[in-house]
């Protein structure tokens, strides 16, 4: 399974074509006040959820908060303020069940020219469908093979699936690349100088409902680090079960057989593409 055909480039290229999806009609805006473009649409609630957060939001009103008929409305305040009255909310969808995984780590919330209006716990950002960040590693060597790990089964998002090298959500006070790094060396066992080798290549926006979930909104920033043919992936933190080095051709039949994570997919298939031509 070595040779890439024009079947398999064709249904990568249109696979590519589709990562930011529209919210489905049914679920809610969440408008926000305060960024450099006010009263914007950042977020969307599965319709499911919205019965549980009305009730409670009318049984004990949160500041900044807004309930209409037709949307969620968020007033600007100080981001620290803000991120103290969304944190409120967000407990109340957790005791509520609506957000499971929950991390314990924050995600900020920023704007088009790059300034954090809010923070609130990682695992929120779906439930509320807020953009979120992360960075994901190709890991290729010369030999034309790729590595990709297999996220554990313990994992609370998409376990046992294929991933990249590295990836992961961008904390709060994390740039892309600083996050990168320490991901190649948490989740892969890279260390400082081999990750030093890597290139920035691109970004992608991925956008799709999350079934019971939410709605997944994050840019993807894309790096690729080549590897020697002696270098052996090693995982640190648990979140990774194995990994497996396998050619560009297998890859691709991988992902359109669905057995990665659809982040994974996608930086993967653009990686596939860019090495085929």
């Amino acid at each position: 399974m070595n040779t890439l055909n024009t079947s398999t480039l064709a249904a990568l290229e249109e696979m590519l074509q589709n990562t930011a999806r529209s919210a489905p009609p049914d679920y809610m805006p969440i408008y926000f006040e305060g960024g450099s473009n006010s009263n914007q649409i950042i977020g969307h609630l599965n319709p499911e959820f919205i019965p549980y957060l009305q009730e409670s939001l009318l049984k004990e009103p949160i500041p900044c908060l807004g309930f209409g008929h037709e949307a969620l409305h968020i007033a600007s305040a100080r981001p620290i303020e803000l991120s103290g009255h969304l944190g409120a909310l967000a407990e109340r969808m957790r005791l509520g069940g609506f957000i499971p995984g929950w991390r314990n780590e924050e995600f900020s919330w920023l704007d088009q020219n790059g300034h954090e209006y809010f923070r609130l716990e990682r695992a929120a950002f779906r439930t509320f469908g807020f953009l979120s960040m992360a960075s994901h590693v190709n890991g290729y060597t010369k030999a034309g093979k790729i590595w990709l790990g297999r996220r554990s089964e313990s994992k609370a998002t998409d376990p046992g699936r294929l991933d990249n090298l590295a990836s992961g959500g961008i904390a709060a006070d994390e740039t892309p690349l600083v996050n990168a790094r320490r991901e190649l060396w948490e989740e892969a066992g890279v260390p400082p100088h081999i990750a030093a080798q890597m290139a920035p290549v691109g970004r992608i926006h991925m956008r799709r409902p999350i079934g019971g979930r939410g709605f997944h909104d994050e840019q993807l920033y894309v790096y690729d680090l080549e590897l020697t043919d002696n270098f052996i992936p090693t995982n640190h933190d648990g979140e990774v079960s194995g990994f497996i080095e396998i050619s560009l051709a297998e890859a691709a039949a991988r992902i359109l057989a669905d057995e990665f994570t659809s982040d994974a997919a996608f930086v993967t298939a653009d990686f596939i593409l860019r090495k085929h031509k």
